[in-house]
């Protein structure tokens, strides 16, 4: 199949192009940096002509009050040139939980994003993951004052982008799911559990402490973040992905 990947050069979008094509799809990147725009349109209906699947992996470029524009202008400009197109699939990555965090501005825009998707009449599918090993650092840092780190206990389920690329990649290549999947990694960690284990195997002598009203994640209450029964566990570890990423540093 022919498949358009909005958002193809990032960090999820890069690998699913590179799974599919080595599926023998023909999968085609598409991004700002190859002339196409999905804000403005520009070069987007020519990147979705021809293409029986779009997968839509395009990213807000901040997490705060202007992301629900994003994705809201986004999402039209793509649905149009998809329904132009005669698109038989459209694929977006979410967020699990992503429906009960509204005090997010972030986690409102995806969910809009997954409103906008559904309403429209070409076949679709959504895949929620949890949150990304690769975004741990960044969240240490966020709460990260002088040698304290501080993180609150809501329970996470981290997973690699390369599991997250290669459910994406399953779910372009099948039959629309009408619906949602849920994908998670193998293990739940408190989130300031996850922290000090992150230090201690950098070495970093930074201390972690709990605090459930700091960062981003200190408004979440309950588990909405981890995947339930439902979820489809991920092979990939914490620890092995951390031992992986330091052998390649």
């Amino acid at each position: 199949m022919k498949i358009a990947v909005a958002g193809g050069t990032g960090l999820i979008g890069s690998k699913v192009v590179e799974k599919l094509n080595a599926a023998g799809h023909q999968a085609v990147p598409h991004s700002q940096s190859t002339g196409v725009d999905v804000l403005t349109g520009e070069g987007l209906q020519k990147a979705v002509d021809g293409a029986e699947v779009l997968v839509n992996l395009t990213n807000s470029p901040t997490f705060d009050e202007a992301s629900p524009a994003f994705f809201r202008t986004s999402m039209e400009k793509l649905l149009a040139a998809a329904e132009r197109a005669g698109v038989r699939h459209f694929v977006i990555l979410s967020i699990v939980g992503v429906d009960q965090v509204p005090e997010l501005d972030y986690y409102r825009a995806k969910a809009l994003q997954e409103e906008l998707l559904a309403a429209c009449p070409i076949p679709y599918s959504i895949v929620r993951a949890t949150q990304f090993m690769e975004f741990v650092d960044a969240i240490l840092s966020w709460t990260t004052e002088g040698d304290t780190v501080r993180l609150p206990g809501t329970p996470v389920q981290v997973i690699a982008a390369q599991d997250v690329a290669d459910a994406v990649a399953e779910v372009a290549a099948g039959a629309p799911l009408r619906g949602i999947r849920n994908i998670a990694g193998p293990e739940v960690f408190p989130l300031d559990e996850l922290g000090r284990i992150t230090l201690a195997a950098r070495g970093d002598r930074h201390t972690g402490v709990r605090d459930d009203n700091a960062g981003m994640f200190g408004v979440i209450r309950g588990d909405v973040l981890i995947g339930k029964e439902d979820a489809r566990l991920a092979p990939t570890r914490y620890a092995d992905w951390m031992a992986a990423h330091q052998r390649r540093q």
